[in-house]
């Protein structure tokens, strides 16, 4: 660029950062050239990266993800994630609701897995009560929770296989999930969401005729499990395309703070309910699957193992669900009273709503602050984790003394696994980003929260 296209024109002076300008019929117009960009080149000859955005948007994350690929070729060189494009401010909004209101929300974090959420909160508001769920509710936890886990798995089956272009996985797993929300709005009363678990146990016993509608699904579920192996598990074509991707060994699995299937997939047999049991987990009979291959594969066939784990325990469920009550007798903590379900979904039992309504003064006041205020919940601080889907779900809980947590901080297995990506995907083919994104299956329910 000449000196006299950087001189201005009114002052007559060189200005090395002045765009060139010329006179027209229509008056001045000023050309930015950019004087640098001989020199950028210059730098950068021989190099051919460019920098994408791979979202915001679903790809296998269950949420809005955005993923910023910087690519030689279709080789990735450097990856990082985005997130907070679906922010709920979940746990500040459980500082302002009662102890069981709670549940409502942390429900909804990750909504594939919102029964451990349930439970989570549960155990850890029990702890500072110090109370524990008769043995029946603990029981129906459990039994919720690994029809969740199986439902959860399902779930990364179709959507993983989705994005990887088997639409024929897709519709399978999807298909069989919708057996396990139908199960468990049977359950209930809702497919998702289901608020449930409360503090002290559960919201009410199984609805009558439950053992049937178990053993009927766990029926469906070992006609049709087989077919995700002739399908998938000794496919050539599956095999090729998840072996040795998305590699992530053992010493970064801990480095990075991965649990579940990532975790296990490396091999440790790193499992709560095994660990550290809560619920009579140490009284139930199941194997903990793990390998050593540590890739994509590996993690398709330990969730696959793991529906097949969950559905030995919630046989034993059905053996060891004996009668008693679903809450602790104390009527100051026990809240919700006398549920049912009916056609208009859940509510106060029409027994109930007539005794305090019209035969106690002293219940229909003991009721309303219940409701309206809840319970106290002594000082004090606890940290009560359970074996997610994804990993160790856990729930940093301060109580002040008063009727609503001082804080609630959950450590989310998606949010701590997802940092893994990057040491998953650099250095491998764009192409096999999405099966490594896949392989952690993250919620971004649970991410941002």
């Amino acid at each position: 660029m000449s000196t006299e296209s950087l001189t201005d024109p009114d002052t007559g002076q060189g200005d090395p950062f002045a765009a060139s300008s010329r006179e027209t019929t229509e008056g001045r117009v000023y050309t930015v050239t950019g004087g640098d960009w001989d020199e950028f080149i210059d730098d950068t000859e021989g190099e051919e990266r460019v920098v994408i955005n791979l979202g915001p948007q679903h790809p296998s994350t269950h949420g809005v993800l955005r993923l910023v690929l910087e690519l030689e070729g279709e080789r990735v060189v450097k990856a990082r994630s985005v997130i907070g494009y679906l922010h709920t401010g979940i746990e500040k909004n459980t500082e302002y609701r009662n102890w069981t209101q709670g549940v409502t929300f942390v429900t909804r974090m990750d909504y594939l897995a919102p029964l451990y959420n349930e439970a989570a909160y549960c155990l850890g508001t029990e702890k500072l009560l110090g109370i524990e769920a008769p043995k029946r509710a603990q029981t129906i936890r459990v039994l919720l929770m690994e029809l969740n886990r199986i439902s959860s798995h399902l779930v990364f089956l179709a959507t993983g296989a989705m994005e990887i272009g088997s639409t024929t996985g897709m519709t399978f797993g999807f298909r069989d999930r919708e057996e396990v929300l139908h199960l468990l709005e049977f359950l209930t009363g809702l497919r998702m969401n289901h608020a449930f678990i409360r503090p002290g146990g559960v919201a009410q016993d199984l609805p009558e005729g439950y053992r049937d509608k178990i053993q009927e699904f766990l029926k469906v579920m070992d006609e049709r499990l087989p077919d995700y192996d002739k399908l998938f598990s000794g496919q050539p074509i599956w095999k090729q395309r998840l072996r040795g991707v998305g590699y992530l060994p053992l010493d970064a699995c801990i480095a990075l703070g991965a649990t579940g299937p990532l975790l296990r997939s490396a091999g440790v047999a790193w499992d709560l309910r095994k660990i550290q049991p809560y619920s009579g987990y140490e009284e139930y009979d199941f194997e903990v699957p793990t390998s050593t291959d540590a890739d994509c594969f590996s993690r398709f066939l330990l969730r696959v193992e793991e529906i097949r784990q969950s559905m030995r325990i919630v046989r034993q469920c059905l053996d060891k669900l004996e009668p008693g009550p679903v809450m602790v007798e104390d009527p100051k903590i026990a809240w919700p009273a006398k549920l049912t379900i009916g056609p208009d979904g859940m509510g106060n039992s029409l027994e109930h709503v007539r005794k305090i309504m019209g035969q106690s003064m002293e219940s229909l006041i003991h009721h309303f602050k219940l409701v309206t205020e809840g319970f106290d919940v002594p000082p004090g601080q606890v940290y009560s984790p359970v074996e997610a889907p994804r990993g160790e779900l856990g729930y940093h809980m301060v109580s002040d003394g008063g009727t609503r947590p001082m804080r609630v901080h959950v450590r989310d297995p998606s949010f701590v696994n997802l940092q893994t990506f990057p040491a998953m995907a650099e250095g491998g083919l764009v192409a096999d980003v999405i099966a490594a994104v896949a392989s952690i299956d993250p919620v971004m329910g649970g991410v941002d929260r």
